[in-house]
């Protein structure tokens, strides 16, 4: 990690300190009402459960805000893991770009102090976590319209086939300083799944024998290593760099996309990858949250159905977008202006779109893995209170992975993809 930089005047925040930093921004005062004593007095309440951050809402006579501040370390491990507090500095630029690009797809940034690292921003009522309530077996039907419109507006918006080049190289270097997050997810994720790491934990021992033959899988490591370089190399876009169904705030009619703290140019398919393996997680979690066998199978169907519905979905946006607004200096339109000219570009946006759809299940693939053998878990499948039940589930998963990963190419159409998730759920049960 970087070396650590504490500015004078920060602290960890309080219910008091919250109440004492806002008391001061006008624009979040008309949006809570006055500080006053009675039934006027702001209410604060710590709501954090993330492995970073400290997280407040404070609700008063109007209405109510959020407030997140980063702390010094993980908070996952705690001060024995320092941590820059640069990252909210780069959670409220990505916020605010997104909101841009992608309006109402995000929380509003009402306000951000870089001496406290901390960000006030508009408090999403009555919407939940969207992990927790797939969890409880709840469909959500314009999340894939929803979330397809976020990713194909900001990655398609931020890249070099929209920006100039000169812009896009700016946008690079914006994020370029948030490598304390970049770490995280180099280390968590693309390397020590596949080693003997201190943090790692799995499911055991029902699962000691494939966190070993993991670990032991030259095929898989060489895989992995290539994901890795190419999330260290690649700087396609402004991405999210942590987009899962913990990152999304959800109602049946709506949907947030939060916490980019993760955010810096790097490559697409890793977001994408991100939503996809998150829904996989919770289609193989759902024995575990069933009472009775096949009470779930409508609910499993539609899980599916949204793992197709979010790369379909992406990529018409996405190829629609390129199509309009595709005046960025790669493909520069000057060279495909004949007849001959529009047909080979379009030829050449599809081969370019089997290839995102490789890297984001190669990606996909990564992080299944990591959300069952590394450190951080998704509750999905930790809330499985049997432990034969859960390593079950996570078996399928991992299986699953590990042939997306060593073997996408043989992935050519998402279809195959729900296919492959049905055929190896419906295979254990037999």
């Amino acid at each position: 990690m970087t070396e650590q930089h504490i500015p004078d005047g920060y602290a960890p925040l309080t219910e008091v300190g919250v109440r004492e930093a806002l008391s001061g921004l006008d624009a979040v005062r008309a949006i809570l009402g006055a500080d006053a004593a009675g039934a006027g007095r702001w209410r604060v309440s710590e709501v954090g459960d993330g492995n970073l951050n400290m997280v407040f809402v404070v609700a008063g006579a109007h209405g109510g805000v959020v407030v997140k501040q980063a702390l010094p370390y993980l908070r996952l491990v705690g001060e024995s893991w320092p941590l820059s507090l640069s990252r909210a500095h780069y959670e409220a630029m990505a916020l605010r770009r997104h909101h841009e690009l992608a309006p109402g797809r995000v929380p509003r940034v009402y306000h951000f102090d870089e001496t406290l690292a901390m960000i006030v921003m508009e408090y999403l009522h009555p919407h939940i976590i969207m992990r927790r309530g797939m969890i409880a077996g709840e469909q959500y039907p314009k999340f894939v319209g929803h979330i397809t419109d976020f990713m194909a507006a900001t990655l398609f918006h931020t890249s070099d086939l929209c920006m100039r080049a000169a812009d896009k190289k700016r946008l690079v270097a914006d994020f370029c300083g948030n490598t304390d997050l970049c770490k995280i997810t180099e280390d968590l994720i693309f390397t020590d799944p596949y080693r003997i790491a201190p943090d790692n934990r799995w499911t055991s021992p029902q699962l000691d024998d494939i966190a070993r033959a993991f670990r032991e899988d030259d095929d898989l490591k060489i895989a992995i290593s290539r994901l890795k370089l190419k999330f260290m190399s690649s700087t396609e876009a402004l991405i999210h760099g942590d987009l899962h169904t913990g990152s999304m705030m959800v109602t049946e009619d709506d949907t947030r996309v939060i916490d980019p703290e993760f955010a810096f140019a790097g490559p697409m398919g890793f977001d994408i990858g991100a939503v996809l393996a998150n829904l996989l997680l919770n289609y193989f979690s759902q024995d575990g949250h069933e009472k009775t066998p096949g009470e779930r199978d409508a609910y499993r169907a539609w899980v599916l159905d949204a793992v197709a519905g979010v790369w379909n979905e992406f990529r018409r946006k996405f190829m629609r977008l390129w199509e309009e607004r595709g005046d960025g200096d790669a493909y520069p339109r000057v060279l495909f202006e004949d007849a001959s000219g529009r047909r080979r570009l379009r030829m050449e946006r599809e081969r370019y779109m089997n290839r995102l759809l490789q890297d984001a299940l190669g990606f996909c693939a990564a992080k299944m893995i990591r959300r069952i053998l590394g450190i951080a878990h998704n509750i999905d499948l930790e809330w499985i209170a049997d432990p034969a039940t859960r390593a079950a589930c996570e078996r399928r998963a991992l299986l699953l992975a590990r042939n997306l990963m060593v073997n996408t190419d043989s992935y050519r159409r998402i279809e195959s993809v729900t296919d492959a998730a049905r055929l190896a759920r419906d295979d254990a049960a037999d």
